[in-house]
């Protein structure tokens, strides 16, 4: 069992906020900081700092939630596997971004419950960065994620690596083409030829979004070089935008691969832009159930194919 001034210490990291930790913990604020003391005292080291006004966990601090956060999801777990030993039923929370939750993981997943109907699934959709705060603090199992993550934090297995590209509808005109002559459709061909097109855009924190920054980076490109954006956080809503011919997006290949099969969107061809990244199965480093996460990887990997 974790112990109690452990669950103290996650439930300020949550908030990063001593009196909304009382609050949830129905303890008083001199009894939250009473058993953040004992912490620092028994380890040795300093767990939060004061920035201004503003809370913020030291080195130690950050290790310590990444540790306690996986020995708090292995108790629940255990929990769960204990309760339900007879019957061999259990359950996991676990969390993708947008892009694998609208348009990859219903395959597998789909396979997967068919091949395990003792196994309980709540799924939950966010943005990368969202997923990585998640998994710090326990609220999820394992992610699958699209964007960046610290590699010396989390365990991880790639599940597929994709391809992402520029975006439009097929029957976009890009700027620069001659009003009079539309059959002289300006072709671009680099990054830069881009930047009078309106953009549609993820939102910050995304995975997606990250993957272009540093894109654009490479090309000494930020996003304000672009006259308009717009910013949406549903993938398929970008989808539906490109559609409707509402602009252009970089996004993963794999999201709008029926469209393109159909020719109703084009990728656009860039000399400059050939990125490839990986989707990767996370949970956190140290876990007991490690082995049992690495299975779950390997069956939803292999039911990326499976027919409904």
């Amino acid at each position: 069992m974790i112990d109690h001034r452990l669950h103290t210490f996650l439930t300020v990291c949550k908030y990063m906020n001593y009196t909304k930790a009382a609050q949830e913990l129905f303890i008083t604020q001199p009894a939250v900081s009473q058993h953040i003391r004992y912490l620092e005292k028994y380890y040795g080291v300093s767990l939060f700092s004061y920035s201004g006004k503003t809370l913020t966990l030291t080195p130690a601090g950050r290790l310590l939630l990444q540790k306690a956060s996986a020995m708090k999801n292995d108790e629940i777990l255990l929990k769960q596997s204990l309760l339900t030993a007879d019957t061999g039923t259990f359950s996991y929370h676990f969390g993708v971004t947008t892009t694998i939750g609208e348009f990859v993981i219903a395959r597998p997943l789909a396979r997967f419950l068919r091949d395990n109907p003792k196994t309980g699934i709540q799924m939950t959709m966010a943005n990368t960065e969202e997923l990585l705060e998640g998994l710090r603090r326990g609220d999820y199992h394992f992610a699958l994620v699209e964007g960046y993550f610290p590699r010396d934090e989390f365990a991880f297995r790639v599940f597929s690596t994709e391809d992402f590209v520029a975006v439009c509808s097929a029957s976009h005109v890009f700027a620069g083409t001659p009003s009079e002559m539309p059959s002289l459709q300006a072709q671009p061909s680099r990054m830069q030829d881009l930047l009078s097109e309106p953009l549609l855009l993820r939102e910050s924190g995304s995975g997606t979004r990250d993957i272009l920054e540093k894109a654009l980076d490479l090309n000494n490109i930020s996003l304000s070089s672009f006259s308009r954006i717009t910013e949406i956080n549903s993938m398929y809503a970008i989808v539906q935008l490109l559609l409707a011919d509402c602009g252009i997006s970089f996004l993963y290949k794999t999201a709008v691969l029926p469209y393109l099969r159909t020719g109703q969107l084009r990728v656009i061809p860039l000399e400059d832009f050939h990125p490839r990244h990986d989707f990767a199965f996370l949970w956190q480093k140290g876990s007991v159930y490690g082995s049992e996460y690495e299975k779950i990887f390997c069956q939803l990997q292999t039911g990326r194919d499976a027919t409904f």
